[in-house]
């Protein structure tokens, strides 16, 4: 009878969107989606064709997107197998970091490293980070090109390092991680967060010129990335879930996150998804799954942890959920991703997929099987 369920639900699933929105069934409301045992199975299903379907260096920035898409899989259903694996993940990596100790994108994976420390207690396993991490704070960025003016200068780090700090102030107890991410995170912030569109720029150069000049979108609109947006949001909520309640930075937090997830719901589209470029969704059709599925992720956690209201946010998690379901094929493989890049681009379709699409699916799951069931 399970097994009936499930086969049923796949079926459903492969009868709705295609992350279009003529092809979207309107009825956000039906259980189906929702259902723990259903939510788990395509988690696990996902997973399991990302795992047999390997891309990239696996201490690669988009592996450690992965691997925390993995690890909240481990999470939810508690697999054997899916521990199995990322224990051989620190096992092949001898728990390092990836080659620039300078650049956050190759200390994402040591978000996986500590959240398997916390169940371990191994110290070999969190040491090649912290050794790392020394390194970065000691050390000035090399820089190569001049949007490097600060340690952090593209929006997407926001997600690749700062949770390795706040994870290592948890792990360790050392304060100092705390104080040096709030410094490094600031400084990005203060360079790229747009006060009236409460959306990042990639970097500076995506930022307008005092006289108006500057990359703009084709309907005259500031450019906003929808991945770098989604993994600015993903990496404060995973701040937030080890940041103490009384520390007296977590404000300044709290506010950029729901800031941030006030006009995220605004440019949600019809279909559920939210386009690779945030202001002008009319030139990029189709969704992006890695951008949704951070929102979709970040937005869940908020209502879940009582940061975000119930009945103004679940709507548009609920939509979004169905619709990221939508991008998955019958074999697990979750597509609509944007390839890799540093901006809005418009070349993928249903077949393109990215370890980190997958990564942000899984990140989804792990919170929307945690919403309210009334």
């Amino acid at each position: 009878m399970r097994m009936n369920r499930f086969l049923l639900s796949i079926c459903v699933v492969c009868l709705i969107c295609s992350c279009t929105t003529n092809r979207l069934s309107r009825d956000n409301s039906r259980a189906l989606f929702f259902s723990d045992n259903y939510i788990k199975s395509i988690m696990l299903k996902a997973a399991e064709w990302q795992l047999k379907n390997p891309k990239h260096h696996i201490k690669d920035w988009t592996n450690g997107a992965f691997y925390a898409g993995i690890f909240a899989t481990w999470e939810t259903t508690k697999s054997e197998n899916i521990y199995n694996t990322l224990m051989e993940l620190g096992e092949k990596t001898a728990w390092e970091p990836h080659k620039r100790f300078y650049h956050a994108d190759d200390v994402a994976i040591c978000q996986t490293y500590i959240d398997l420390y916390q169940l371990e207690k191994k110290r070999e396993m969190i040491q090649p980070t912290i050794d790392t991490i020394a390194r970065f704070i000691a050390n000035p960025y090399p820089k190569t090109h001049k949007a490097e003016i600060i340690k952090w200068w593209w929006c997407d780090a926001l997600f690749m390092a700062p949770p390795v700090m706040t994870k290592l102030w948890k792990a360790t107890g050392d304060k100092e991680y705390l104080t040096y991410n709030d410094l490094y995170f600031k400084e990005c912030y203060d360079l790229l967060y747009n006060q009236e569109e409460h959306l990042f720029a990639r970097d500076l150069n995506y930022l307008l010129q005092p006289d108006g000049s500057g990359r703009k979108e084709a309907n005259g609109q500031r450019i906003f990335w929808s991945r770098g947006n989604g993994w600015v949001m993903g990496g404060l909520v995973r701040m937030l879930q080890d940041l103490p309640s009384d520390y007296p930075q977590r404000p300044f937090y709290e506010k950029l996150y729901k800031d941030m997830a006030e006009r995220i719901i605004g440019l949600q589209q019809e279909d559920g998804l939210w386009r690779a470029s945030l202001l002008d969704p009319e030139s990029y059709p189709g969704g992006e799954v890695s951008g949704s599925g951070f929102f979709c992720y970040a937005l869940a956690w908020g209502i879940n942890n009582k940061i975000l209201d119930k009945k103004k946010y679940l709507p548009a998690v609920k939509k979004a959920w169905i619709s990221l379901n939508g991008c998955v094929n019958e074999e697990g493989r979750v597509g609509w991703v944007q390839p890799i890049g540093g901006d809005p681009q418009k070349n993928f379709s249903e077949n393109n997929w990215e370890v980190y699409g997958t990564g942000a699916f899984l990140l989804a799951g792990s919170e929307v099987i945690k919403l309210p069931k009334k």
